[in-house]
């Protein structure tokens, strides 16, 4: 028996200090509920996927101050439509049938929570992002 929207449910972890009103929008219940379990469960990959960006574009990343790193991993999700797309999948994979059809809803105003969670993720961890991909084998 296909059990996916529990499965899915289950390996999420838990985030403790994201709090839930009555009266919060679905915008935000979304996102606290959806999108940032979700973004904490695909962490490792998101790091890796974008040290992968990096490289790809001959690592100029690592030349540059912390300022504009940070204005680097902002410019990448949010001007290079395909790798946003891209880190976007990653995200709307992990949702059930019944989230997708709430970000249906309201794709354009989620799509806009997700990147600048994942800019702001990616921003707090720059440290992970200092040194090149180490070949392993």
């Amino acid at each position: 028996m296909n059990d996916r929207p529990n499965d899915l449910l289950r390996i999420r972890p838990e985030i403790k200090k994201t709090q839930t009103f009555e009266n919060m929008g679905i915008e935000e219940r979304f996102q606290n509920e959806t999108l940032r379990p979700i973004l904490k469960l695909q962490n490792p990959l998101l790091i890796e996927v974008f040290q992968n960006y990096i490289q790809k574009r001959k690592g100029v990343f690592y030349e540059l101050s912390v300022e504009k790193k940070l204005d680097y991993i902002e410019s990448s999700l949010i001007k290079d439509q395909k790798f946003r797309n891209s880190v976007k999948g990653m995200l709307i994979g992990h949702f059930t049938v019944a989230e997708y059809k709430v970000y249906q809803q309201q794709s354009s105003s989620l799509n806009k929570r997700m990147m600048h969670l994942v800019i702001d993720r990616l921003k707090d961890q720059v440290q992970l992002l200092e040194g090149p991909l180490k070949k392993v084998g």
